[in-house]
């Protein structure tokens, strides 16, 4: 990110970029700064190409072609899949394209070891904009609320990124809930996260998961119904649940090896206070209860795919227990 942001601040442009990884909210970030950097407002010679079965013959031409009364052409392609599986004759011409074109490609996911990949590193410039850790966001929102004129505790600041997660554009649409919510107040409160932050998904199952482990069945059973009322397919429900006993069973390990949350988070790449969560859970269930949880949704989604149980009934039995 440090090589876009001086090649934008400099306006000094490589011939091609690949803007990639699964944070969305800063792949669109800055494709939409270097978009801007490169081509300003001009649509004449700004083309976008987007989706797989791209004709490549057509980016090809049209990246020969040199700009009307401009500097540079800026050629855009999002979602190509062209670094899974690249034709030929798109590595080939890479080198030979004129250096009055600019190609930025913008993807979800890289194969780092395909041929497309390497030849853009060779002449241009990837940048991989992956999940931010928890110190960062931090960061980062603390920037966006002091712009607003707010103050916000390191602890209020953990509480509303424990809500809200770690997807920036799912932070930065809270943040603006915030700062209307306390228009005329300078400090936010946990009052004031909690009154307007929309809890995640992923945070109702960590709750089902706690109350599973304090075998308080009925108040499992209504975050599955309040899951469910979201419209939240039991299908992936269930995934969040195998996931989430997958995370303390390795957490667990970890800690029986004497590493602390900062250790963990590094190891596992999970935020700092996602494990600071986890920690208490791990320490409620014995080894052997963690992975009867994680067979039990083995064993729940081979009903469902075989038909022996309906998606909503499988998570219920398992919530309770009662395979």
């Amino acid at each position: 990110m440090q090589t876009l942001n001086q090649d934008i601040k400099e306006h000094t442009f490589r011939p091609v970029y690949l803007i990639f990884g699964e944070e969305t909210f800063l792949r669109n970030s800055y494709k939409n700064r270097l978009r801007d950097a490169v081509a300003g407002e001009d649509t004449m010679n700004t083309a976008v190409f987007e989706g797989k079965g791209l004709d490549v013959q057509e980016l090809v031409r049209l990246a020969d072609t040199m700009p009307f009364f401009a500097e540079r052409r800026l050629i855009l392609v999002e979602n190509s899949g062209f670094f899974k599986s690249a034709p030929d004759i798109l590595v080939q011409y890479l080198p030979s394209m004129p250096d009055t074109t600019c190609l930025v490609f913008v993807e979800s996911e890289v194969d780092k070891r395909s041929r497309l990949y390497k030849k853009v590193r060779e002449l241009g410039h990837a940048a991989e904009m992956g999940k931010q850790d928890g110190a960062s966001l931090a960061r980062w929102a603390g920037g966006i609320l002091a712009k607003e004129g707010k103050k916000i505790t390191g602890r209020t600041m953990e509480h509303f990124l424990e809500m809200t997660g770690d997807d920036m554009e799912n932070i930065r649409m809270e943040l603006e809930k915030l700062v209307s919510y306390t228009l005329g107040r300078e400090v936010i409160t946990d009052q004031d996260v909690e009154a307007v932050c929309t809890v995640r998904v992923t945070s109702r199952i960590f709750e089902m998961i706690a109350a599973i482990s304090s075998r308080q069945t009925r108040k499992a059973m209504d975050l599955y119904e309040d899951l469910l009322t979201l419209k939240e397919p039991p299908m992936r429900i269930l995934f969040l649940i195998a996931r989430q006993f997958n995370q303390i069973l390795q957490v667990k390990e970890l800690m029986g090896k004497g590493l602390d949350k900062g250790a963990i988070a590094s190891r596992l790449k999970m935020q700092p206070f996602v494990v600071g969560k986890v920690m208490p859970q791990a320490r409620q269930f014995t080894r052997d209860q963690i992975c009867s949880y994680v067979e039990l949704c083995v064993r729940a989604e081979e009903a469902v795919k075989s038909g022996k149980l309906q998606d909503r009934l499988a998570v219920e039995l398992l919530i309770t227990k009662e395979y």
